[in-house]
């Protein structure tokens, strides 16, 4: 009697242990197309705020003079460095191509921005940097993902 009961709960778990495993076998395929689609919001914001800061240059330069207060470094360089990370940095994500570095980069760009003016930030503002920073900091962490030149790169050369 408790070998048939043994028998009825072994097969009452094996469908549940393949739907989990089917679920698993889901999830780890889902991860690459949702690292992609980090890489390219992150990648998209900070692009576009790069390109609306040379759109205005002198109204750029204006909000590193009077509003973004970098540490360590002089307006005008605060201004081009920031904009320069905004605009090289982004394609390196969105792309997977050294995606860790431009993750790294990005996380520094957003991090500088965040504490350079966040007494000049309402809530909902910083909340958006803090997940930028979340997405960003995964994509550092775990990489880029399969769906990115990186990941193309490293099986070409093992091939």
């Amino acid at each position: 009697m408790t070998a048939l009961t043994l028998q009825q709960r072994m097969r009452c778990a094996n469908p549940i242990r393949q739907s989990w495993s089917a679920l698993m076998r889901l999830l780890d395929w889902l991860q690459s197309p949702a690292l992609l689609v980090a890489r390219l919001y992150v990648a998209y914001v900070f692009f576009n705020s790069g390109l609306q800061s040379l759109r205005d240059w002198a109204g750029t330069v204006w909000l590193y003079e009077n509003e973004f207060h970098v540490a360590l470094l002089p307006p005008h360089v605060a201004a081009v460095a920031g904009t320069a990370g905004e605009l090289l940095l982004p394609p390196l994500l969105a792309l997977g191509l050294f995606g860790r570095f431009g993750a790294l980069g990005m996380f520094v760009v957003n991090a500088v921005a965040l504490l350079s003016y966040m007494d000049a930030l309402q809530p909902p503002a910083i909340l958006m940097h803090v997940i930028w920073g979340i997405l960003i900091a995964v994509i550092a962490l775990w990489g880029p993902g399969r769906w990115s030149i990186d990941q193309w790169r490293t099986g070409r050369r093992g091939a």
